[in-house]
């Protein structure tokens, strides 16, 4: 990277140019006034304003919401260059020294006027835009217009747009948050946290931007419980001296009373409280630390070992999704999604391939979900996978920065994702210019490119069914199925020139089963399918074979203890037509049976939820077939993401439909975060039918956790 280039960057951001500030809650005497709601909404060409507005649409949201609505929104389409969006608020006198217009996130490119005058340009598509709005301003009524590019096409070569190889539709919109920050000076521009759990204490870097006038005065600060109600009583008080229109940064550390520390199952907030009294702001953090061991190659949150169980959103899939209306902006909707994430015993998710609205963070945070956070980025091999996008690390330099400002106060955020299966150095230039800005040191995962530390992430993507996908035979020419896993390297693959590297894994994604909300195979899960069940099989019979596919591969992921994570692909998606080739036809989908009441299919539900159970299980069991009274020695691996040790008792049971044929019993322990391995004899039955291998994890008052494995006693 060039360092004049980067150093201008830098010194951008911090003179107050288009990167915006991480987000602070305003107190008084700072005001923030929401332009969110109903604008009006025309499309048209990119040289003129449209002369009438016959439409209106909801901000935040995509241009498919306008009433009525627009057709071809998403694609290329001779109706229009660009959406123009209009509406108008109004102000009182006086006008504060600090007025900031600030878009959280749109694309494709934002031209904004205020009152009849240019006030920017915008092109990042997933990062905000904070522009000085003060000499536009009037008092009274004001106009606020606001042009974007109708679709990818309108940005220029270089710059990431959001390029998904599955997608068909790319939406435009003004997706996120629209608001309008008034302030006196000094003005609090930034605050990062950084919090130490071990000294109970939080560092406070606050970026403090002074006005027209020389300032001498204080900076106050305190720490309270977020949820508290208590005033801030600013108890820690600061000298600062700022000339006229100087920058600084005050850079200081607080004790946090009562040291309550943040983690997935006890999700407790703090806030920091700042008043430079002609304004004041607050910022929520979470007091807690999360990195890699390189040794262990297991993560680590506030120094114990942590296992990630989780899954992932690709939301800009799900912006595709001819059933998602407004959902996404819906705070309790959202709400409701993360904990049913939590209800499937996930503790993490992976944002993948696009950013949601800003308050999708702050649920997080509340409701405890650890965040791999992933920029936007997918090329697999460039121009070679016909990818139509090469960002460069020019550009995303510059998005990189304005990503981790905004969230690094956020305690859910804990992984810095690069990109998503992409050869390409531009993302790893990229991270390298700015990983030391966030404080906190997250580490960071870059997809198939190389990590820049030791502490970095690798991901791997273990799809083992798509073999049969792609037509290929694994030797002895059967078609790929479970019974084949004592044959998968236990060490998950990773890409080629990441083979020889020592770094922590995470599975973020595998299996490739997808079924469709009604249970059709998509696009590349059709030929799996029919391997496997035949050309004429049930809705039910694909349901049951997804989740109990799905959950004896969490098992086996988990069970070997060779990734720092295991996170199944995808919790909210798309669901759609998968029998067109992809981009048009469905490719993945998610496992909702009712989206708006987030009711999983059943069979998920039962069968998956059981797979990433704290203490799970593992049948080490993969034959489909065995021979009338035929002897076997049956591994069951156990594992204890805990703190505590598990004890209880381990049973395997033979069954045939509803009855048990037999059963065994042993005691078992398992150590914090350990491994237990046991071992049972099994003889089959002599006569020919299909039964079922269950073991279980019983401990009275707990529930059972079992592992299931169907097989076929005869020829």
């Amino acid at each position: 990277m060039n360092r004049n280039l980067l150093g201008w960057l830098l010194l951008c951001i911090f003179m107050g140019g288009t990167v915006a500030a991480a987000a602070l809650r305003p107190l008084a005497p700072r005001r923030v006034i929401s332009l969110d709601g109903l604008w009006q909404i025309e499309q048209g060409g990119m040289d003129k304003a449209p002369a009438t507005f016959s439409r209106t649409i909801p901000v935040p949201g995509l241009a498919d919401l306008a009433r009525p609505a627009f057709t071809e929104v998403g694609k290329v389409s001779p109706q229009r260059q660009a959406f123009w969006y209009r509406r108008t608020f109004r102000l009182e006198a006086p006008i504060p020294e600090v007025a900031l217009l600030k878009l959280h996130k749109a694309r494709y490119g934002a031209t904004i006027w205020l009152n009849g005058q240019q006030l920017g340009e915008h092109l990042p598509c997933f990062t905000p835009a904070e522009m000085d709005a003060r000499a536009l301003l009037r008092p009274g009524e004001n106009e606020v217009l606001i042009r974007l590019g109708a679709n990818r096409e309108a940005i220029p070569a270089g710059q990431p747009s959001g390029w998904d190889f599955e997608k068909y539709l790319f939406h435009p919109g003004l997706y996120d948050s629209v608001e309008l920050i008034l302030s006196g000076a000094p003005f609090l521009r930034n605050v990062q946290t950084v919090p130490d759990p071990e000294s109970k204490s939080v560092r406070l870097v606050v970026e403090l931007v002074g006005g027209k006038k020389p300032w001498q005065g204080k900076l106050h600060s305190e720490i309270v419980p977020a949820r508290s109600p208590a005033p801030a009583a600013w108890p820690a008080a600061r000298e600062i001296r700022l000339g006229a229109g100087e920058q600084k940064t005050v850079d200081f550390t607080l004790p946090v009373p009562g040291g309550h520390l943040w983690s997935p199952e006890d999700p407790f907030l703090y806030e920091a409280r700042l008043q430079t009294g002609p304004d004041a702001a607050a910022v929520r953090f979470g007091l807690r630390r999360f990195r890699f061991d390189p040794e262990s190659r297991r993560a680590l949150l506030n120094g114990k070992p942590y296992y990630l169980r989780g899954s992932n959103i690709t939301i800009d899939r799900f912006f595709e999704d001819a059933d998602r209306g407004d959902l996404p902006w819906k705070a309790d909707w959202v709400r409701k999604l993360h904990r049913q994430v939590k209800a499937m015993n996930w503790n993490s998710l992976r944002y993948c391939i696009g950013f949601p609205p800003d308050f999708w963070y702050d649920i997080a945070d509340e409701e405890g979900v650890l965040l791999q956070d992933e920029f936007p980025v997918w090329l697999l091999n460039g121009e070679k996978s016909k990818c139509p996008e090469n960002p460069t690390a020019e550009k995303l330099i510059p998005e990189y920065t304005a990503w981790m400002r905004e969230r690094w106060n956020h305690a859910s955020v804990v992984l810095w994702d690069a990109q998503n299966e992409s050869n390409t150095e531009e993302t790893a230039r990229a991270r390298d210019a700015v990983r030391h800005l966030d404080l906190s040191n997250r580490p960071w995962d870059n997809g198939w490119g190389l990590p820049g530390d030791p502490g970095d992430t690798l991901e791997s993507h273990p799809y083992l069914f798509s073999r049969t996908w792609g037509g290929g035979k694994p030797e002895g020419g059967k078609p790929f199925f479970l019974r084949e896993m004592p044959d998968v390297p236990v060490r998950p693959r990773v890409h080629a020139i990441q083979e020889k590297l020592g770094q922590a894994i995470i599975i973020n994604e595998y299996c490739w089963l997808w079924i469709n909300r009604d249970a059709r195979p998509t696009c590349l899960t059709d030929k799996v399918y029919e391997s496997l069940l035949g050309p004429n099989a049930t809705a039910d019979q694909r349901r049951r074979t997804h989740a109990r596919s799905v959950a004896a591969l969490t098992e086996f992921w988990r069970g070997h203890r060779q990734a720092a994570g295991v996170m199944h692909f995808c919790s909210l998606g798309y669901s759609r037509d998968g029998s067109r080739p992809r981009p048009e036809g469905g490719a993945t989908s998610d496992d909702w049976i009712d989206l708006r009441e987030l009711r999983y299919e059943t069979y998920f539900e039962e069968y998956v939820k059981e797979a990433f159970a704290p203490v799970g299980l593992m049948l080490d069991f993969w034959a489909d077939r065995l021979a009338g009274g035929e002897r076997r020695e049956i591994p069951v691996l156990v594992v204890n993401d805990l703190g505590a040790e598990w004890a209880g008792q381990l049973r395997l049971r033979l069954r045939s439909g509803g009855r048990i044929l037999s059963e065994q019993a042993r005691d078992c322990r398992v150590a914090p975060y350990g491994q237990a391995r046991l071992v049972f004899p099994l003889a089959a039955p002599a006569e020919e039918g299909s039964y079922t291998l269950e073991a279980a994890l019983v401990k009275p008052g707990a529930g059972d956790t079992r592992s299931l494995r169907d097989f076929f006693v005869g020829k």
